[in-house]
């Protein structure tokens, strides 16, 4: 049976990727999406097709000889299952953000890259753990909210600019930006992490069993019970959800969300304060993985020296930026976050024991 792949994002080539190396005898016929759009004409080597295109040319034996995989973002799959089912297309299957993640792993194992924390060897220490998730009194209502692990702290972010509370803890409290939040989006949650927490003193002695981590109302990163046992022990520095592939590069992927006079800023705030990662940006810029959605766990000190080396050039880079960030609110920062992100991990590869894990999207 041929497989076609429904969406021609970051979710469709990853899982192109992974079943083409996993499964070397399956055939992937093509990308099927609703409307091409801005999409690519091609992935790898697979045309990328509208439905109606693809459904005219098939005939009956051939669509029940076809099985579809919809790898898409959770919230538009029901849609998609409907169309296909218009169209006479009746195999397929929903690849969710746990089964994406669970491909993505058997590939980076295969491969050797992009270790999974699951891969690590179960330890007996138990860490301290908070995650703070960042959310707005603007966020969409979740269907199905989630049940919050005890160490998950909802974190309202952007109260500054908000009469509704919709949280305990805001980011505007203390040290803060909260007031830039429509440009920084979750990373001001962060900032008040930084600035709040790993800087403090109120927090329980031993710095290497100490883990603290953002993520967002609707994305996190999951962990098993055995998985925050393999924190400490495997003495893991960091972890991070497993990194989206674009084509032909991340920097091609982030055109659509941002202009080129403010990646020229960014890049001029990295030569200003960081030369030695500006020298490497390029690199990464042309690269096809993306850590995405600002989401992260890692040991105190960690972090602390990443929000460190990142605040400074995102402040730079607001005053450099063509309008400057005071008179624009567009989330250009928290994309930005997303692509530094990569350049840091990527960058001291070597210096930390970087892991991965399933980033849930909750709808």
């Amino acid at each position: 049976m041929n497989i076609a792949i429904y969406g021609a994002q970051g979710y469709a080539l990853g899982a192109y990727e992974a079943v083409k190396t996993l499964y070397p005898k399956k055939v992937i016929s093509c990308f099927m999406v609703s409307t091409m759009g801005n999409n690519a004409p091609v992935l790898g080597d697979v045309s990328v097709r509208e439905i109606t295109d693809v459904s005219a040319e098939m005939s009956k034996e051939e669509k029940d000889n076809l099985e579809v995989i919809i790898a898409t973002p959770e919230n538009v799959q029901p849609d998609i299952e409907e169309t296909l089912e218009n169209y006479g297309f009746r195999h397929y299957s929903r690849l969710d953000s746990e089964r994406w993640s669970e491909l993505m792993k058997m590939f980076h194992i295969k491969l050797d890259r992009f270790l999974p924390l699951s891969a690590m060897p179960v330890g007996y220490n138990n860490p301290f753990i908070r995650i703070y998730m960042a959310k707005s009194d603007k966020d969409r209502p979740l269907k199905n909210p989630p049940s919050l692990p005890d160490y998950v702290y909802p974190l309202q972010v952007g109260v500054e600019r908000s009469t509704l509370r919709i949280a305990d803890l805001g980011d505007n409290k203390g040290d803060n930006i909260s007031n830039k939040n429509g440009n920084y989006s979750e990373l001001s949650g962060l900032y008040w992490i930084w600035k709040n927490k790993l800087c403090s003193s109120g927090i329980p002695e031993g710095d290497e069993r100490q883990y603290f981590g953002l993520a967002q109302y609707r994305r996190m990163l999951v962990f098993s019970e055995d998985d925050l046992l393999r924190l400490p022990d495997n003495e893991v520095d960091v972890v991070l959800p497993y990194p989206m592939p674009y084509e032909p590069s991340i920097h091609a992927h982030h055109e659509r969300y941002l202009a080129e006079v403010d990646w020229t800023a960014l890049l001029t705030a990295l030569k200003e304060l960081q030369p030695e990662y500006a020298e490497y940006f390029p690199e990464v810029l042309e690269q096809q993985y993306l850590y995405n959605y600002n989401v992260i766990l890692a040991k105190k000190q960690v972090l602390k020296e990443y929000c460190e080396w990142l605040f400074p050039i995102l402040e730079r880079t607001e005053e450099l930026s063509v309008p400057k960030g005071k008179d624009r609110e567009d989330r250009y920062i928290g994309y930005m976050g997303e692509t530094l992100e990569t350049l840091y991990f990527i960058k001291n590869r070597e210096r930390f024991n970087v892991v991965h894990t399933e980033c849930k999207l909750f709808v």
